[in-house]
């Protein structure tokens, strides 16, 4: 029965994060050791598995409404997958309690950062074309920047990065809002498949706990991703920047 509240629950999660471009590790990691009560690097290890899951679902979604720049996404995802399999070693031998303040303090940061970032670009143009993006060598720094810093915090910390990446790719890649939401849902996809095999090496993965958060998640975010395109940006920018917030909290309490 617990299984079935978790799906249910995790069904709502994946609407909110498939409409902001999330995969939300974070945020399922504060309800997962909130509400639920698991530890947090089980928390963890369950939460980075399930949003592989997820972020293809919410991927495909976003694909499909045309908010995906595959030539960005591809390479800045694999080179996240390699900096996400390295942290993950690290992450094991971080004791719970200060893991658990670590990563409620990065996703308050990432909310932050990603605040600042929307002022920023409040004037921007929404419409970019492909060939605006950085070309050569300034693309390889760019993915590389942006891939494996991105992919080290996800795998240190058990979050999707989703707000770096985000910002990464709206600042060195010039990506509209839009644009960065939909691509960063493929960006997600090798980074959490590759610290979520590491967590299961390890030994942090609860799998019935996996299905039913997969369950949720996938439908919840394919939903959610349909919104994205239809409704206002303010709403969008609003709940880009609530997501890792109310994660925070909810670890924090």
């Amino acid at each position: 029965m617990c299984m079935v509240i978790v799906a249910l629950t995790m069904l709502a999660v994946g609407v909110c994060l498939g409409f902001v471009g999330a995969g939300g590790s974070g945020f399922i990691i504060s309800i997962l050791t909130t509400i639920f009560g698991f530890s947090i690097h089980t928390a963890l290890g369950t939460a980075l598995s399930a949003m592989f899951f997820s972020s293809i679902s919410g991927a495909i979604s976003h694909y499909r409404e045309g908010n995906t720049i595959l030539k960005v996404g591809i390479p800045v995802g694999l080179i996240g997958s390699v900096g996400a399999w390295i942290s993950s070693e690290f992450s094991a031998q971080i004791d719970s309690h200060i893991l658990r303040w670590m990563t409620a303090g990065i996703l308050l940061l990432s909310a932050i950062i990603l605040w600042v970032r929307m002022i920023l670009i409040s004037r921007k143009k929404e419409i970019i074309q492909e060939d605006q993006i950085p070309k050569g060598s300034r693309f390889w720094l760019a993915a590389i920047t942006v891939g494996f810093v991105t992919g080290v915090l996800s795998g240190l910390f058990g979050i999707g990065s989703t707000p770096f990446i985000q910002i990464g790719l709206m600042i060195l890649f010039g990506m509209s809002v839009r644009k960065s939401a939909g691509t960063t849902m493929l960006v997600i996809i090798p980074i959490a498949l590759a610290g979520g095999a590491d967590n299961y090496r390890l030994g942090y993965l609860d799998i019935k706990l996996l299905i039913a958060v997969v369950i949720g998640t996938m439908i919840g975010s394919y939903i959610g991703a349909k919104f994205t395109k239809r409704v206002p940006e303010l709403y969008l920018k609003i709940a880009m920047v609530l997501v890792p917030t109310l994660g925070a909290v909810l670890l924090v309490l």
